[in-house]
């Protein structure tokens, strides 16, 4: 039988981890870019935009390669910040219950 105490502790480690490992997240920055560098976006957190820069030649071209170059920017940000906070869970979980919730993701 499992000790109730151990997994109690295990559980409050888990939480304190959760814990800190929430608070990197909502301080993780991401830039992405897309057109070669003619334009980036920062996101911050949960996927805040912080911040476009667009270089000064896109503004004579077609506004819909402008929005492309936008949106390229903002998914390249979005899937690094997804792979930080994967990495922050991973690191907040490791070792934590023997394997009590495999699959569980959280929904952020």
């Amino acid at each position: 039988m499992v000790d109730l105490a151990k997994i109690m502790q295990q559980a409050q480690e888990m939480q304190t981890r959760m814990q800190e490992a929430q608070t990197k997240i909502e301080a993780t920055e991401a830039d992405g870019v897309a057109g070669a560098g003619l334009v980036r976006v920062r996101l911050k957190g949960k996927g805040e935009l912080i911040s476009v820069q667009i270089d000064p030649s896109l503004m004579s071209d077609e506004p819909e390669i402008l929005e492309d170059l936008l949106k390229a920017a903002h998914s390249d940000a979005r899937k690094r910040l997804d792979q930080a906070m994967e990495e922050a869970m991973k690191t907040a979980t490791q070792g934590l219950g023997g394997g009590m919730l495999p699959g569980f993701k959280l929904p952020f």
